[in-house]
């Protein structure tokens, strides 16, 4: 089953490099042709079909990319796992629905996508289900995330109304022909609220956060994939996808320009007093989410898919790192109990602190160029968005740095007997003895 796994999610990993090095250069988007027609009510239709421009061959890459190399990782780390078959059927699963997504040429086939990375983020959050804490955290997630899709759900309405169809390149169209909505709120400022709450619950922002941090009950590569590289962003992606609608609605531009930046500072925070080694990872997750949101709301589109694409590379490296070392502590995730463990996985320190200087934004790792345009832009737009934003990043140092030295510095504070000596540990391949993480 891994061997199937790993073909596919490899094989459309390599096509995906293969359509970036004939379309990347390409003036303009690529459609598909309809594979089917889906919905045809008098002059409303809605097809099956692609869509292809720079924004989703980004969404591509980093899809199917980072999602090779968890699937990869996930061999090792779930080997022994009684359920191991179904854990790669939830995520294949997983990959399908993101990569629809992405791919959609209207906004129905976008929310068939969201719906159903929602529905996969339910199953492997809550995978090892005869737990009680994890089953409880996949509810906690598939509710929350249906409060957002309400809003988005509604926006889709409202879009029908307007525009009588649900295709990209006909909605932007008609919306650029539209005046700025500078009186008050219109039409195009209902919308791009409604779309915002979609995009709050998907991507964990204020007051629909509070899924993500108990939604590191499932296994780690899970938090890998899910909540670090691919699902969380999708609402960034929709914002960015739907730029054309925000841009006529100053208004809702604002509103996700606060929301982005009160839940930057606010996750930050949070994350200094963490213990768990994964609960400061995902904090600071929604922390940097909240980053994306500060550059779509400033209109700096192209600066916040920047930092979704670094993001997914050092915050998955970050994840499996700390499985990695879960795993050699014999199940632990309290850094109050590691310490020392520099010279006994030195692969994982290593890595991991390639990671952490990228999310810290020391010069000269992607996360200090995305979060120097994200910053510029936002003096441009507002100097409190950017003081806010430059607070955030030091604070996000100061708590990444702390995990690493926990982790890796000092004395162990463990058991005695652990860890064992794993200097061939490697992020790749992570031995199989995962009963620290499965219910038994």
């Amino acid at each position: 089953m891994a061997a199937v796994a790993l073909a596919f999610c490899g094989a459309a990993f390599v096509w995906a490099l293969v359509v970036v090095s004939r379309f990347s250069f390409l003036p303009e988007p690529v459609y598909s042709e309809p594979f089917a027609q889906w919905i045809q009510i008098s002059g409303f239709h809605v097809e099956f079909a692609f869509f292809l421009d720079h924004l989703s061959l980004i969404m591509l890459l980093v899809v199917t990319g980072v999602g090779f190399l968890i699937h990869i990782y996930s061999v090792g780390y779930m080997w022994d796992d009684p359920s191991f078959y179904r854990f790669f059927t939830y995520l294949n699963l997983f990959m399908f629905f993101m990569l629809t997504l992405v791919l959609a040429n209207n906004y129905l086939q976008m929310f068939i996508g969201w719906e159903g990375v929602g529905l996969a983020s339910y199953l492997l959050i809550g995978f090892w289900f005869t737990k009680d804490s994890a089953a409880s955290a996949g509810k906690k997630a598939f509710i929350v995330n249906r409060i957002g899709d309400f809003g988005f759900l509604i926006a889709l309405f409202l879009i029908i109304q307007h525009f009588g169809s649900l295709n990209f390149t006909q909605v932007f169209d008609a919306a650029g022909r539209l005046p700025t909505e500078t009186a008050g709120a219109g039409t195009m400022t209902a919308v791009g609220l409604l779309l915002m709450v979609g995009a709050a619950g998907k991507s964990a922002q204020i007051p629909l956060y509070v899924w993500l941090p108990d939604a590191m009950e499932g296994p780690t590569p899970v938090s890998a994939l899910i909540h670090a590289a691919t699902m969380v962003t999708a609402g960034v992606y929709m914002v960015s996808r739907s730029h054309v609608i925000f841009e006529r609605a100053p208004m809702a531009l604002t509103v996700v320009a606060i929301i982005g930046t009160v839940t930057a500072l606010f996750a930050a925070t949070i994350g200094i007093t963490q213990t768990d080694i994964k609960k400061v990872l995902a904090y600071s997750t929604v922390s940097q989410l909240g980053y994306m949101f500060i550059a779509c709301g400033v209109g700096a589109f192209s600066a916040g898919i920047f930092h979704l694409m670094t993001h997914a590379l050092f915050k998955g490296l970050l994840f499996l790192g700390a499985g990695s070392v879960i795993h050699a502590v014999g199940g632990e995730q309290d850094m109050r109990k590691m310490g020392g463990l520099r010279s006994k996985i030195p692969w994982t320190f290593w890595t991991v602190t390639v990671g952490t200087i990228a999310i810290a934004g020391i010069p000269p790792f992607a996360g200090f160029l995305s979060k120097d345009e994200i910053l510029w832009k936002a003096y441009q737009s507002n100097w409190v968005y950017w003081f806010v934003g430059l607070v955030t990043a030091f604070i996000t140092s100061f708590y990444m740095f702390r995990m690493w030295f926990l982790t890796f510095f000092g004395e162990y504070k463990g058991d005695a007997d652990r860890p064992e000596d794993r200097t061939s540990t490697s992020l790749a391949h992570v031995p199989p003895t995962m009963a620290h993480e499965e219910p038994r």
